[in-house]
């Protein structure tokens, strides 16, 4: 486990301090020309419903969501380094009803890869992805009981293969028959109930405490990714995010899915609407349930979320 830290701070360091290296040259170094891309995407989306006297009924409510997406990329050559940090924050207040969140996600990826010539479009890469969450999570409406938080599940991926990247297409494929996946949970009451696949505590008769649960989780696996952005017609453009994972010492065969697609509809420079849903399947997460007031543990379900919002968006 001290090894696996050390690799992972090394990538997460290493690859975040390439968010400040672009301005950093510029800076230093006014004369050259950088390899460097750069690409920040701030949004926040607020949908608000209010009644007053309205004969049909309903309930007061105002959600907000504020989103980023950063990418710096280096290109020198046959060589191409892609760093991506992805975060989103959702929150939603019904009268009668307490702050309810209803989107947490923190991603970045990274990915750097060689080609033989300038012909081709496949690479020889390395690609590393972290995701966690912010804040608590919770089965609403008990409020008393997180069944998630930072770090309480952390996904990480490291490992080797080859992708086929299309810049004029916006395409990208990536295809790793080598990848370790480390799940975290970082958090002992939630690692000792065995959440998120990782082993659980083990009690006597009596439900004395003899071993704690484990933190962390890890697996060997083959990954498969896809990118893929495109103008479907006029100011509508589609991007679609998969990712599918299928570890070969545990129950080979069953895929984990991770699936995003999102449908964004241009107003102008600033202001868009999005339309998208997100697909996760993963054997190893146990779906919780509300059961005569107590929370209980049942088994694994698709999770699917559908998101519709408009707002702002700023890029720089």
């Amino acid at each position: 486990m001290k090894v696996f830290q050390k690799v992972f701070l090394f990538f997460f360091l290493f690859s975040s301090a390439t968010f400040f290296a672009q301005d950093n040259v510029k800076t230093t170094v006014p004369d050259t020309i950088s390899h460097w891309e750069k690409k920040n995407t701030v949004g926040l989306d607020i949908s608000q419903i209010a009644f007053v006297n309205w004969n049909a009924g309903g309930v007061n409510s105002v959600s907000g969501l504020l989103k980023g997406n950063f990418i710096r990329k280096y290109q020198k050559g046959n060589l191409k380094w892609v760093n991506e940090m992805i975060i989103r924050y959702g929150v939603n207040k019904q009268d009668g009803v307490e702050l309810r969140k209803t989107d947490d996600a923190f991603q970045f990826n990274s990915t750097l890869g060689y080609r033989k010539d300038t012909i081709t479009n496949w690479y020889s890469s390395a690609k590393f992805n972290f995701n966690t969450q912010f804040t608590n999570g919770y089965a609403y409406p008990n409020t008393t009981k997180a069944i998630s938080k930072p770090f309480a599940p952390a996904y990480i991926f490291l490992g080797v293969g080859s992708e086929y990247s299309n810049k004029e297409k916006k395409l990208n494929v990536y295809i790793s028959p080598l990848t370790m996946k480390t799940t975290l949970v970082l958090d002992q009451t939630l690692a000792n109930q065995g959440a998120f696949g990782v082993n659980k505590a083990v009690y006597d008769v009596d439900g004395n405490l003899l071993r704690k649960g484990e933190l962390y989780r890890m697996e060997l696996g083959f990954l498969v990714t896809n990118y893929y952005k495109k103008e479907i017609y006029k100011n509508i453009i589609w991007e679609n995010r998969l990712s599918l994972y299928s570890d070969y010492i545990n129950h080979f065969g069953n895929i984990d899915v991770d699936w995003q697609m999102q449908f964004e509809l241009v107003v102008n420079e600033y202001v868009r609407a999005n339309i998208g849903a997100h697909f996760i399947y993963d054997d190893d997460i146990k779906a919780k349930e509300e059961r005569n007031g107590e929370q209980v543990t049942v088994g694994p379900k698709l999770q699917l979320k559908q998101m519709l919002g408009v707002g702002l968006v700023y890029s720089f």
